[in-house]
């Protein structure tokens, strides 16, 4: 009925366009919010995660300024290998301390973030943009991983040798002087760690702050699963001991997690907009498309059709229009996903945003179930205006031009 020849210059012919080009614009802007919320998240939770591991275990003592001001022992049982927690991947040792970068021309506040040869690079590695990484053994390394946007503040460059300036506790006394060679510089696009971490040798904090060689800030802990870090950090609390605390980064960042989780809501609203319109655009198109073949319904009924066949046979044809309208919009929407995440066509502003480029995430799963959603709701939208059918009288039908 929908794609035979009489109709196409029918009345109801532009209407139907019209409700296949609202359910395709509807389906690429669910795709694309979705898409793109997903892919924001994922890249938020990445960086955050890459700077301080998903769950953070530091002295009680120390505030919450990320600072580590008091040393742990390194000897724990759930070091090297958290083993009485499930699905951790990763137990790494950190320290931090607050410095300063002097050069000629400028000066730069930093935080010096010492890591040891049990580091996992593969966050950094994924964003660097010139030289190599370190590889950090017993012995001290004077080598630094500094973002090219500080390189760029400072004017230096890779193989250049930058004096620092740590300050004691004690402002009486004499400040810790290091020098230090930048052997790689990168840009994870998160400004608030590009514009103040500098990567380096724990042994130098260690030396500086005077602690035992066994001694460090912290250990960093990775999960394998992001979304069981809520019951992984309160099983990680429980298997430390009393004088250490386990904080993970959704209690560290907690705005910016409440932040993105505003994306879901902000999602399921366009979302629920989206299908409401498609299934007002079908609705009309149906009922068009039922009175335009009012004789037809007539006939049929004269000929012994019921009621129910009839609905049956408008909702198929309405079906037809709804996957027409679901193809196109899959096709252009994940045309359009795709060359956002190969090309990254459409630009951030990091300093809000934390990324420089809209990351896109396309989850199969929640795309599958988005068509099949917008098809089953849209056709129990349609099944009310189906019952015009019934009151259709064939007499009066039949005479009717």
């Amino acid at each position: 009925m929908i794609a035979g020849r009489e109709h196409k210059s029918s009345i109801s012919s532009p209407i139907i366009k019209i409700s296949i080009l609202a359910i395709a614009l509807g389906m690429i802007v669910m795709m694309i919010s979705m898409s793109t919320s997903f892919g924001l998240q994922e890249k938020i939770r990445e960086k955050l995660s890459g700077f301080n591991g998903h769950v953070q275990i530091t002295s009680f003592d120390d505030n919450l300024s990320g600072i580590t001001l008091n040393p742990i022992d390194k000897d724990q049982d759930f070091y090297p290998e958290f083993i009485s927690v499930e699905g951790v991947s990763n137990v790494q040792v950190f320290a931090t301390k607050p410095g300063v970068i002097l050069t000629d021309k400028t000066f730069e506040g930093i935080v010096f973030k010492g890591v040891s040869a049990d580091y996992d690079w593969s966050f950094i590695q994924s964003y660097i943009e010139e030289g190599v990484l370190p590889i950090y053994s017993t012995e001290k390394s004077n080598a630094i991983v500094m973002s090219s946007v500080m390189a760029n503040n400072l004017e230096v460059k890779v193989g250049d040798t930058l004096r620092f300036h740590f300050p004691k506790n004690d402002p009486n006394k004499r400040p810790n002087f290091r020098m230090f060679n930048i052997v790689a510089l990168y840009d994870s696009g998160f400004d608030d760690f590009d514009n103040s971490i500098i990567i380096g040798d724990i042994n130098h904090i260690i030396k500086m702050n005077k602690w035992k060689e066994d001694e460090v800030g912290g250990f960093e802990i990775f999960i394998d699963d992001f979304d069981e870090i809520r019951t992984k950090s309160n099983e990680i609390y429980v298997a430390t001991p009393s004088t250490l605390n386990a904080r993970s980064i959704l209690e560290k960042y907690p705005q910016i997690f409440d932040w993105i989780n505003l994306f879901d809501v902000n999602v399921y609203l366009i979302i629920g907009i989206m299908i409401v319109i498609a299934g007002i655009n079908m609705i009309t198109a149906l009922l068009v498309l039922i009175l335009e073949r009012a004789k037809m319904i007539g006939i049929l009924k004269t000929l012994g059709s019921t009621n129910g066949s009839l609905q049956k046979m408008f909702l198929y044809n309405a079906s037809y229009i709804i996957i027409k309208g679901l193809f196109w919009g899959n096709l252009i929407g994940l045309t359009l996903l795709f060359t956002q995440q190969y090309f990254g066509i459409i630009a951030l502003d990091p300093s809000t945003y934390y990324v420089k480029e809209v990351p896109v995430h396309l989850d199969w799963l929640f795309i599958g179930l988005l068509n099949i959603g917008t098809l089953v709701l849209c056709l129990t939208m349609l099944v009310v205006p189906t019952m015009v059918i019934s009151k259709i009288d064939p007499v009066k039908s039949i005479k009717f031009d």
